[in-house]
């Protein structure tokens, strides 16, 4: 009777330090994301799950051409790439990406962007300047205005599902 006492102890002890260690890593270094809708279409089509690496920014500093996970003043996360860091100057005319006066080379965008023009904008310290891939179908700084760096969740790191689409999402 007694083993089997110090057996059931036993699983109790290995459920909940799996239960703790799960708690930790989904708190504080990996978190599962959903995209909706194609704005970031081709790299993501709008059902993939990605996995989201919620530390790698306590250790550097979002890059460009990161894909990061932010919270929005709207009821759900937004993804997007990183464009812009704080001190560059964005601007978009005729459809053309400029950062500090030079056109972006962008092979990640999904045809060619409406002809639209918007002024140049300095990023401010503590900002991003993010944009979908999907330029003609996206919500993004060119609405929403530069995100606080304090708003980033993350960098998406993997599509996980559906599992034919597995990757691991290349900066």
């Amino acid at each position: 009777m007694a083993e089997k006492k110090s057996s059931s102890a036993e699983w109790l002890v290995a459920i909940l330090s799996a239960l703790i260690i799960a708690i930790v890593i989904r708190s504080f270094l990996f978190a599962p994301y959903e995209v909706h809708g194609t704005s970031m279409y081709p790299t993501l089509h709008g059902d993939e799950l990605l996995i989201v690496n919620k530390w790698i920014y306590k250790v550097k500093k979002p890059d460009y051409g990161d894909i990061v996970v932010f919270h929005t003043e709207e009821e759900r996360d937004f993804i997007k790439r990183v464009i812009g860091l704080p001190g560059d100057r964005i601007l978009i005319k005729n459809g053309k990406v400029y950062r500090n006066g030079k056109p972006l080379y962008e092979p990640y965008v999904n045809g060619p962007m409406n002809k639209e023009t918007y002024e140049q904008k300095q990023i401010p310290e503590g900002y991003l300047y993010v944009l979908g891939d999907n330029r003609n179908n996206s919500k993004d700084s060119r609405q929403i205005g530069p995100v606080k760096i304090d708003e980033i969740v993350g960098r998406a790191e993997v599509i996980v599902l559906p599992l034919h689409k597995f990757d691991v999402l290349s900066f």
